[in-house]
């Protein structure tokens, strides 16, 4: 859905995804990249253009480009599945460039995302989930501070047809200013 959000943390900049941004997003995507997702590669700015329709129509969503202090694109994200009355969204779609691996942008992405989550919409539970056998991006999630909740079992086809299992993860509530703590110390590490 469209939306107004912007967001901040550590220099990022997160914005409300538009189909201006297809073809910045399209640089950043390479076939390693998007192992795990249930759709294919996009190949065109066109199929990233439908990507960015598909978000911006989907109740419940909120897309993001993440741009960095410089103004560049580094990848995007998004909430997804928020049910305000149940106090609940779910964090992902996120995919950044490789340039980015390892660095801020994912631990400041999810902070800003976070706090808003815990901070301003008040929710009581964020999700997060990976393709179980993308073990680069599940050790992610972790080191965000979210617990493992479980697999589930052919729960994703991806887009070469394998049938693949989802793992879970959760940060509620009573956890978020433990995980706050560990992402602000882990990004001044980061930018010392």
């Amino acid at each position: 859905m469209r939306h107004g959000l912007r967001l901040t943390a550590h220099g990022l900049r997160l914005e409300p995804l538009e189909r201006q941004h297809a073809a910045d997003l399209l640089s950043l995507i390479d076939a390693d990249l998007w192992f795990g997702m249930v759709s294919p590669p996009p190949r065109t700015v066109a199929d990233v253009e439908a990507m960015v329709d598909a978000a911006l129509a989907a109740d419940g969503t909120y897309a993001f480009v993440v741009v960095g202090p410089e103004g560049e694109v580094r990848g995007s994200t998004r909430f997804y599945d928020h049910v305000p009355a149940q106090r609940r969204v779910e964090i992902g779609y996120s995919f950044y460039g490789r340039q980015w691996w390892g660095g801020p942008t994912n631990p400041a992405s999810k902070l800003a995302l976070l706090t808003h989550a815990f901070d301003v919409w008040e929710v009581q539970r964020v999700a997060l989930r990976a393709d179980a056998r993308n073990l680069r991006s599940r050790a992610a999630i972790e080191r965000l501070g979210a617990r493992p909740e479980g697999v589930l079992r052919k729960h994703r086809v991806a887009a070469d047809g394998s049938v693949g299992d989802t793992a879970y993860y959760g940060i509620v509530d009573d956890e978020w200013p433990d995980v706050r703590a560990g992402l602000e110390a882990r990004l001044a590490a980061i930018e010392r």
